[in-house]
This record gives structure tokens, sequence and C-alpha cells, in this order.
């Protein structure tokens, strides 16, 4: 018991102790939020009796849940870890147990963007459509967006219609995105599979139909815990608040002032008025932070200080005095990457390793600069945003095999039954979809009804057939990484990459099999191939450039959880950081979070860095108003902006902020007078667009108006 409670502050151990009823949980940054949840797992565990399998604990990343798996193992010794999930992995959970309520499967697909855009490429093929109607990244968005908030009671009709009365709504379908987002649902409702939507909606729509299912899951789970609860979206709430119905624990950690995902749906007040919706709620405040220095801690204190909607509270430095917040003041964007690697070159040359280094920014288009400078100064680097592990192709076909033996469905076919080849190409499969549909099978028993055609001879169609039956046979009795292993070996598919020479592709392979073991070793008898294949849908990156020495290159929501020895945090421009796009004064307060958890990220040095020149309006480039906020008591300059240039950009500011919180007095120009601009001369103002912030404004020079910024220097024509 005292390893459990061992080495706590105070906060935490109340946490770690606290087991009834609704505690809420303020965790700041680096202030081991992960170390108290797995501390209190096993407290319920080992002190209080629970069992493991009456625990939910819900994280957000499917690595967060492993992580969270293996610190609990360690402290329980046992390999029963309850529930420890994503709120969609919780959701196959229920679905496999009680997808009969909703009349699928138990052996329902979970589908990926990967099995999304093969659905669409046979919706675009069968109706005519091009990618200039819609491309598939915009078409994943559209399906999203409908089933959240334009048909949010989609959901029914891929439970209570038929597959024929489904399908006749999307032949019928005329409008371009009816007919996607009808064909979309037809083609998942044919195959039962669930997006990531779907597995909340369906989960929520079986417990409001059946109070059995309900009561059984609301008894079984006697303790609920939820990480990142600053992240919530609507949908996780409703499904929340349902499970913990009956026995009323539920211990929710989270951060106001790291809610950087509003955009997904996430609400700050879930978090917020958490103590409003469940009475009684125990609040307690974590905020001693092991992670960062005094000074890289008090520069991001001073900054989150300025956003109204949240918790008044600092964060509290634990290590000892560390360097100071540099901020580096370049006269071109050209002159601040140079800057940044002589910085980085240095650090090296002192000893620090290249992993140690991470540069964040914005957006990515800010990289290109940097990267042309860190190839001509050779300093190696990676960019966090290559195609995720499972997302590969060889993985995507290995997978693809796998679901083959239990499921048969057309996607995991139409993948993988040319590959290798088996001269199936694009004529026997126009057939044999057509086929499909007029006799009402899979695209598998379609093949096999027609082994003996004409059409089929010449090819390996047989022998295909024969694989899949020959080890379809038994797999469930076998483990799964037995099963991947011969299945790739007697496909031929291992023999194709080596004749390829393709060693990346056959590396990844074998990262395939030995996270296929560590699965089964972590899960027990759990472990079986279907349970296998509806996590590995749910899986986000995880294979991060890891072990080599490369400095690493990310935007901030890709670093959120993340730590890291050196940061520096580049093109901190107003317009870049903050976005341009921001226009409103919730917008800038997610904004100004984004960067207190990009500061936050630093471990012991932390560099801040921003470069004048002019935008393309003509207008200045000014120093991010983040850095204004911080203030310069807690930054060293390297070289400090021209007093002018910081003149006019708080100016510039305070306008801007009047503007954002609804107060702006009247705007200096309106409709019909006549202004001169610095660059284009002198002309007339057709519109002031406060929403975007900027002038419409006809030049006498120009054959058509202008959308100029507020920020532009403009002058009353005299």
């Amino acid at each position: 018991m005292e390893d459990i409670l061992q080495g706590l502050n105070e906060a935490q151990r109340a946490a770690v102790t606290a087991t009834e009823g609704y505690v809420r949980v303020i965790a700041g940054a680096g202030s081991g939020k992960t170390r108290a949840l797995a501390r209190r797992f096993a407290y319920l565990v080992c002190e209080a009796g629970i069992l493991p399998e009456n625990i939910l604990c819900v994280t957000f990343t499917n690595k967060s849940a492993a992580e969270m798996r293996q610190r609990i193992h360690r402290l329980t010794g046992d390999n029963d870890t309850g529930y420890i999930c994503t709120f969609h992995s919780f959701c196959v959970s229920v679905l496999q147990e009680d997808s009969h309520a909703v009349q699928y499967p138990k052996n329902f697909l979970v589908l990926d963007n990967a099995d999304i855009d093969a659905m669409l490429g046979i919706i675009y093929e069968e109706r005519g459509l091009t990618l200039r109607h819609m491309t598939f990244s915009k078409a994943r968005d559209m399906i999203e967006i409908r089933k959240l908030f334009k048909d949010p009671d989609y959901y029914r009709d891929m439970i209570a219609m038929p597959l024929a009365a489904l399908e006749d709504k999307y032949r019928q379908a005329r409008e371009v995105s009816d007919i996607i987002f009808y064909g979309y649902l037809y083609q998942a409702k044919k195959c039962f599979g669930l997006d990531y939507n779907d597995l909340i909606k369906f989960t929520l729509y079986i417990f409001a139909q059946d109070a059995a299912i309900r009561r059984k899951w609301q008894e079984r789970l006697e303790y609920i815990m939820i990480d990142e609860f600053q992240d919530i979206d609507k949908l996780q709430y409703e499904l929340m608040t349902v499970l913990c119905g009956y026995h009323k624990n539920l211990f929710v950690v989270g951060d106001p002032d790291q809610t950087i995902y509003t955009w997904r749906g996430a609400d700050i007040r879930y978090l917020l008025d958490f103590d409003k919706a469940f009475p009684g709620t125990q609040t307690i405040l974590m905020m001693q932070n092991y992670r960062s220095t005094p000074q890289i801690l008090a520069a991001s204190n001073a900054l989150i200080a300025h956003n109204r909607t949240r918790m008044q509270k600092s964060l509290q430095p634990t290590r000892p005095d560390g360097a100071p917040v540099v901020c580096h003041h370049a006269r071109t964007v050209q002159a601040e990457a140079a800057w940044i690697a002589g910085e980085i070159a240095a650090l090296h040359k002192a000893g620090v390793a290249y992993r140690d280094i991470t540069v964040l920014y914005r957006a990515h288009y800010v990289t290109r600069t940097i990267e042309e400078v860190f190839l001509r100064e050779q300093i190696p680097y990676t960019i966090y945003s290559g195609v995720q592990f499972f997302g590969r192709a060889e993985i995507k076909d290995a997978l693809s095999y796998l679901r083959m033996l239990a499921y048969r469905d057309d996607l995991s076919f139409a993948r993988i039954v040319n590959v290798p080849r088996r001269n199936i190409g694009e004529r026997r499969m126009k057939f044999l979809r057509e086929a499909a549909q007029a006799e009402g099978r899979s695209l598998y028993e379609t093949l096999c009804a027609h082994l003996d055609d004409e059409l089929f001879k010449g090819t390996k169609a047989r022998q295909f057939v024969g694989l899949i039956q020959s080890l379809s046979a038994g797999y469930a009795d076998r483990p799964i990484s037995e099963v991947l292993s011969e299945t790739l070996d007697r496909s031929g598919y291992e023999q194709m990459l080596r004749t390829e020479g393709s060693q990346e592709r056959l590396d990844n392979l074998a990262e395939l099999k030995q996270s296929v073991y560590e699965y089964e070793t972590t899960c027990g008898e759990e472990s079986t191939l279907e349970h296998y294949l509806a996590r590995v849908a749910l899986l986000t990156n995880s294979d991060a450039a890891g072990g080599r020495d490369q400095v690493r290159l990310m935007t901030v929501h890709t670093a959120k959880g993340l730590e890291f020895p050196y940061v520096f945090l580049c093109a901190m421009t107003d317009g870049i950081f903050p976005s341009k796009k921001v226009h409103t004064w919730p917008a800038m307060e997610e904004e100004r979070r984004l960067a207190f958890v990009a500061m936050t990220r630093a471990q012991d040095r932390l560099y801040l860095s921003e470069a004048e020149g002019r935008n393309f309006d003509g207008s200045p480039r000014y120093p991010s108003r983040f850095l204004l906020d911080i203030g310069p008591e807690y930054l060293t300059y390297t070289e400090q902006p021209k007093a002018g240039l910081l003149a006019e950009a708080k100016d510039y500011f305070a306008l801007r902020e009047r503007y954002l919180l609804g107060e702006a007095e009247e705007l200096p120009f309106g409709p019909g007078d006549r202004v001169v601009h610095g660059v284009f001369g002198p002309g007339t103002v057709v519109q002031a667009d406060r929403e975007r912030a900027v002038y419409h404004i006809q030049f006498d020079e120009m054959q058509t108006p202008r959308a100029i910024t507020f920020r532009a220097k403009l002058e009353p024509e005299p």
C-alpha cells in the first residue's frame, strides 16, 4: 500500500484516495495527472478491493491508454486492467457484446479513413462522380458534418431501414452531397461497418432503447475516470452521463487552459461548470509542475492570465531555476530560420542530442524556410506529419487479409484479391461487382460462385479462394500472431516485398507482428482476432519517429500531451500565431491556450522567435500579441523590435481587441469615405467588414475593390 501512495504530493494523494461521488481534478500542465490516474486505479483495486473489470478509465488516445495499462500493471501486478480505453474503444466493447439490440452481428467492421475512401471510390464509379464534384477529403468532412448537425438522426436509417430501402434512397438521390451521403450509409450497412461517429451514436441508441442493457453497463462500471476532460464533446458527455447514472462515481481530470479542440466539438464549459451539472462535486487543484523550469512557467502563467474564460490559477514550479526564456526578433523569415539553426547547432556542439530539440509552429506552411536552412546547414530533422503506421499500404494489406478471415467483407476483398497479382484486374472486378449486386452476394461469395466461368480461367482466383478457406479454418483457436505470420507467408505477400527489395516495408510488417504479440500478452483470453481488428481500426499514429537523432518539427496540436527538453516556438507573428482566421474573442482565447500548451511543452529551455516584414496587402508584420501579453520582464531579447513597430502593434492590438469583444467604437472610416493607402494610393471605402476586420476599398488606380485589413495604415484624403 505504501508503494501506491509513496511520493505523491498532497493534491495527488487527495485525488488518488477520493473514491466516492463526483470528483473534478484541475490538473495543470506537467502536474503528474497521468501518475495520479494510474495510482487511483491501483488504489481502487489493491486497497478498496474493486475488480478491475468494474472500472472504466477513459483516455483520449490509444497511445495514452496503452501507457496507462502498463503503469497500472506495474502497480497491481494484474494483467486484468479493466476498461482502459478511448470512448470509441469502449463503444466497440459495448457493441460487440450487445450488437443484437441493433440487429448488427458481433463481428461488425470498424471503419477508418481508408475504408471510407474505398467506399467513396465505389460510389463515384457507380454514379459517375469525379473529384471535380468533391474530393474524398471534402466528402469525408461533409459526411461527418451531416452526421453531427444536419442529419443527427441518420443512424436510425442504418438501424431500422432495410438494406434495399436504404439502397433506393441512395439510387434516387440527385444532389451530389445526397448521393455521397446516402451512398456511404448504404455501403456501410451493406458490410455492417461503423465509423467513429456511429460507434457512439449506436451505443447511445442502445442505452436509450433498452433499459436492461443500460442498467447492466451502469451496474458493471462502479467507478468511471475520464482523462483530458477539457476535450470532451457533446456525444461523449451524453455517454458519460448515462454510464455514471447508477453508482454516481465519476472522476474527471482536465485543464481548462489546455482546451484547444473546440473546432472538433470540445466545450470548455463541461469542465468549468462540472460542479453545477453534478452537485456535491469535490474539486481538487493539482498545480505543482514537475516538467518545466520556473522561468518557463512564469512566462506561461503571464500569457494565460490574459484569458477571461478560465479558472484563475497558476502553475507552481518544483524545479530549480533555469535559463531565461529567449525571444528573438529577426529582420526576415530567412534570418529567423538561420537564427534557429544557429542556436540548434550550438546546443548540439555543447552535447545536446538533436532528438531532444523540437521546433513547434502554428501551421505547417511556416516550415518551408526552416527546412531549407536545415538542409543547407546539414541539421537532421523529421516532420511529424507523415503517413500513420496503420495507414501504410503494407499494413493495410496485411490487416485486410486478416479481415477476410473474420468478415469476408467487400472492402478487404477489393484491396487484396489482386495483391500479390492474381490477374484479377479492373475488368474482372467490374464483373464481380455487377454480379454481386444482381445476385445479392458479397464479392467473395460471387467469386466462389463463378470460379468455373471462362472469365476466371487463366487467373489465380481458385488459389485465392482456397487460401482464404484454408486460413479461415480454425483461426479462432490459434494466436493472432501465428495466423498473421502464416497469412503473410502463404499469400506470397512477404515474398512479393522481398522481390521488390522493399526492406522498409518488410520492417514495418515485422513491427506489426511485434505489436500483435504485445497485444496478445496484455489482453490474455480476450485477444480474439475480431477484438484485435476492432482495436486497430481505432488506432492513431503510434510510430512517431523515435530512435533516430533528429530535430523534431511539429504543429502545436500534434505536440499536445508531449514534453521536450528544448523547444523552439517559431513564427510568433500576428496573423500566424494567433491565426489570421480569428474573428471572435472565444477564438482568440483558444489561440492563447494553444500558445500556452506550446510553451508548457518545454522542460529545460524555451526559445520564441518572430520576423518582421510585409504582408501581401502591404501592411506591416507585427510581433504576436502573445509576446506582448507575456511582457518583457519574463523574456530575454536577443534583439528588441523597434520602438515604433511595437507602438504600432500595441495600437492595432488595442483596436482589434475592442472589435473582438464587441465593444468597438465607431470605425475611423465608413462607406463613401476617401482614404489614402501607403502602397495603393487614394481610394473610396465601399464597406467595413467587422467580422473579417477589413475595409473593402475601391482604389482609383484599380479596376476592382481590395480587402484591406484594419491594421493597415490609412489616412483620410486631404
